[in-house]
């Protein structure tokens, strides 16, 4: 039995996450909505969708996962219809789990400025291996 090792720009191709988030701009933006407190405290919103779907650089066969986001709003709240389009862009893209989650992170905080925000990309299993990747941020 030989091992391969994969070689960046050989085997496979790693574009640019600032590209990725260039297209995924022309195709879907996170549209958001006035956030109204009320009340002292942090409102926390939960969000998830398990209709993510993006191309493995290496073997260019899909991958299938779920997305969680957690997040305290400050003066805006995503639009979910949005976020549904946003999530279904991603069908075509070639793109590492991890960069999932820097892209949808990077979004979203651009969007909507978040108090604080937690992304979970979680990867149905291939090959008898799951991958979940979580990422936080918070306003300093």
């Amino acid at each position: 039995m030989s091992k391969k090792l994969y070689h960046e720009g050989n085997d496979y191709q790693q574009t640019p996450l600032s590209e990725i988030r260039k297209t995924l701009k022309k195709n879907t933006l996170l549209e958001t909505f006035s956030f109204q407190e009320e009340t002292p405290g942090d409102q926390i919103i939960s969000i998830s969708s398990p209709e993510l779907t993006c191309i493995c650089p290496f073997s260019e066969f899909p991958d299938f996962g779920v997305v969680y986001i957690k997040y305290a709003p400050k003066k805006k709240c995503l639009e979910l219809k949005s976020f549904k389009l946003y999530i279904g862009a991603f069908r075509n893209i070639k793109i590492f789990h991890e960069g999932v989650t820097e892209v949808i992170l990077a979004d979203f905080i651009e969007a909507i400025d978040p108090k604080w925000v937690e992304v979970i990309v979680e990867m149905n299993p291939r090959g008898n291996v799951t991958t979940v990747c979580k990422k936080q941020y918070s306003e300093k």
